[in-house]
Parts: structure tokens; sequence; C-alpha cells
């Protein structure tokens, strides 16, 4: 139990680490016209494939993991 109480700051840090990254990778890079109301995807349906839809389940799950490692720093 004093091995997870000394490495549990570290996994916490890395989990957000990783999570900012998987964030940051998701941006779709809008451009201006975005942002008043002028985006490609607005009319039709958009679905993930390939490795978006990889990235977005990875983050899912980080997500989770961080959740988790921050009630387990409660409780520990």
């Amino acid at each position: 139990m004093e091995t997870l109480l000394a490495y549990l700051p570290y996994i916490q840090i890395a989990l957000a680490l990783l999570l900012i990254t998987g964030i940051v990778l998701q941006n779709r890079g809008a451009s201006l016209g975005g942002a008043f109301g002028g985006d490609n995807f607005a009319s039709t349906f958009y679905k993930r494939r390939g490795a978006e839809k990889f990235l977005f389940n990875a983050t899912v799950v980080l997500a989770v993991l961080f959740v988790l490692a921050a009630i387990a720093g409660l409780f520990v």
C-alpha cells in the first residue's frame, strides 16, 4: 500500500499529460469561417473512423483512469 502511495502522484501527472495530449490532438483546426457558423460539417453527418476513432476511445479511457486515480488518492 505504501508503494502505491509513493507512485500515485507520478501516475496522476503522467495520466494528466497523456490526457492533455489526447485532447489537443483531437482539435479539428476550424478556420475563421467556423467561428461565424460557416462550418463544413454543419449539414452532414460526421462519423469517426480509423485513427481518429482510436484517439477518441483512448482519450475516454485515459479520462476514466485519471478519475479513478484521483479517487484512489482520496482513500489511500
